[in-house]
Parts: C-alpha cells; sequence; structure tokens
C-alpha cells in the first residue's frame, strides 16, 4: 500500500467514524428515548435534529466514500491487492449504507423537518419514527464494517515502509550485541 492510499484510508476512516458513531448512539440512546416522548416532542425533535444533520452530516459521509474510493484506486494501482481489498470493502458498505439511507431514512427526515418547520404533528409521526429506526441498526453495523475494513487498510504495511525495513537489514545494520563478560 502506498502512502497516499495510507493516508486515503485514515481520512476516509476519521470521517467516516463520524457517521458510524451518530448511527450507533441513534441505535442505542436515541431510539429508547424517543419511544418514551410524545408525538409532538417527537416530532419537534427529531424534526429539528434531521434538518441540521442533513445538512451537516452529508459532508463528513461523502468525504468518507471518496477517500475509501481513492484509496482502494490507489492501493491497486500499487498492486497492494489485501489493501485495496478492503478499502473496497469498506466503499461497498458505505453505498450499501447510502442506499439505505436516500431511499428509507431521508423522506422520513424531509417529512418530519417539514412537520417541525410548520410546527404541526402529522397523524403518522409515531409510524414515521418507527420505520426510520427498523433501519438504523443495520445502518451502524454498514458502518462498523466500513470501519473495521478501512482499520484493515491502515493497518496493511506500506510497501515504502517494508522496502525500507528491509533495506535496512541488507545494509548490515545490526543491533548491538552485548558481550559477556566471564
Amino acid at each position: 500500500m502506498s502512502t497516499l492510499s495510507h493516508v486515503l484510508a485514515a481520512a476516509a476512516l476519521m470521517t467516516s467514524t463520524v457517521i458510524y458513531g451518530t448511527d450507533v448512539f441513534c441505535a442505542i440512546v436515541q431510539r429508547p428515548a424517543l419511544a418514551r416522548v410524545s408525538d409532538g416532542a417527537l416530532t419537534s425533535v427529531m424534526g429539528r435534529v434531521h434538518e441540521y444533520g442533513d445538512r451537516r452530516l452529508p459532508l463528513p459521509g461523502a468525504l468518507g466514500i471518496t477517500a475509501a474510493a481513492l484509496a482502494a484506486v490507489t492501493a491497486a494501482i500499487s498492486g497492494d491487492a489485501a489493501a485495496a481489498a478492503t478499502a473496497a470493502t469498506a466503499v461497498a458498505a458505505q453505498a450499501v449504507w447510502l442506499i439505505i439511507y436516500v431511499r428509507i431514512s431521508a423522506p422520513i427526515n424531509r417529512a418530519l423537518t417539514a412537520a417541525a418547520k410548520a410546527g404541526y404533528i402529522p397523524p403518522g409521526a409515531r409510524s414515521l419514527q418507527h420505520r426510520w429506526d427498523a433501519v438504523i441498526t443495520a445502518r451502524a453495523i454498514l458502518q462498523a464494517a466500513a470501519a473495521a475494513a478501512l482499520c484493515a487498510a491502515v493497518a496493511v504495511p506500506s510497501g515504502a515502509w517494508l522496502l525500507a525495513l528491509h533495506a535496512g537489514s541488507d545494509t548490515g545494520d545490526q543491533p548491538p550485541t552485548r558481550s559477556r563478560k566471564p
């Protein structure tokens, strides 16, 4: 794996875990908390959360999948099949996550945001949230898979590092040995 591939995989990991952490929080904290609030509170709070989340979270999400794709390509070009495969695995997990988000979560986000902005409670507010909740665990698992794959991509030593290590052993650079005195 080239140094560029490592940098891209690390950038992908850092930005993608923003989305991973958000989804894990939603799955283990937000979902059970929302089950205990009124439909009005649910609509108002989640509408505003989605209003800001849908504006601010696309940046780390897009950077994450783009950097992961570039890491896969640069690793493949440098001839590192293992790093290319792990980065490509992250891209695949993120792509499936994106399909779920676009088809299920985003329309619900827009509906709750519109309701919160208008100050009304839609008749199906609770069912909208249940549908959103139904995919959050899958989304978190997909982001966990992407993060694990990116960790693996980052853990693969770069070719330059291996060459430097190997070159050091070829030059006779050995650690000093201690002689024992009788």
